[in-house]
């Protein structure tokens, strides 16, 4: 589970766009169907939900929903696979008529190593948008970046850093290639049932609202509940 209070800038194009961006909540996870030691295969479930203040102090008006199956093999301290990932955007409270969806097939290359004061994990996806609806994306990247520094048994600092690049079909839009980034440092605190953290950070979103291609951009506050 992730709770991000947002801080949008004051300047944007629209007076609106302030109200639409006020907390994203994330709720989740991956888990393994089946782990050969030698390889996996598994699923991500993700549901996020967009709360503004546009009609009332706590107005939800996106769901977006994340589902994905993988397979990978491991290979020492790294971890190569492929991936089906369908995302799918709905409005709350809101009427919308048309579909807002992708289906993405892709790969992804896992990697994990130890320094001498921190544990670092890299992940670099990319696909193709093999089906789309109402958006423009033709290929996908993303690169995630976690670095974590343990300082008691119980208490650790983090990092993370994350790129994402959207391609665009010319025909449909002739924005260009789209951009996004996300980074967040916090504290991290370790329990017997499971992992807090608490961090500040910023983002710039990709088409942060389903029906416009346009990007926002916004400082966070967050807390994120784990699994051990």
């Amino acid at each position: 589970m992730n709770v991000d209070s947002l801080s949008p800038p004051k300047n944007t194009p629209a007076e609106i766009a302030d109200e639409r961006f006020s907390w994203i909540t994330h709720f989740g996870g991956s888990f393994d169907l089946v782990d050969l030691v030698v390889g996996r295969a598994g699923a991500v479930i993700d549901y996020e939900a967009v709360e503004g203040s546009e009609y009332r102090p706590f107005d939800p008006n996106q769901g977006n929903y994340t589902l994905e199956a993988f397979i990978s093999a491991r290979v020492r301290t790294s971890e190569i696979g492929a991936i089906f990932h369908h995302v799918s955007r709905h409005l709350s409270d809101r009427p919308k008529r048309e579909a807002i969806a992708w289906n993405e097939l892709g790969v992804r290359v896992l990697h994990h190593f130890d320094t001498e004061h921190a544990t670092v994990d890299l992940d670099v996806e990319g696909g193709r948008a093999v089906q789309h609806s109402f958006v423009d994306y033709t290929w996908l990247g993303q690169a995630d970046a976690l670095v974590r520094h343990q300082i008691s048994p119980r208490v650790g600092v983090f990092g993370r850093a994350r790129g994402q690049l959207f391609a665009v079909d010319d025909e449909v839009s002739v924005r260009g290639t789209q951009t996004g980034a996300r980074v967040e440092g916090g504290v991290r605190l370790s329990g017997r049932g499971g992992v807090m953290e608490l961090f500040l950070g910023y983002e710039n979103r990709v088409d942060a609202y389903p029906f416009d291609r346009v990007p926002q951009h916004w400082g966070l506050a967050g807390l994120r509940l784990l699994s051990r």
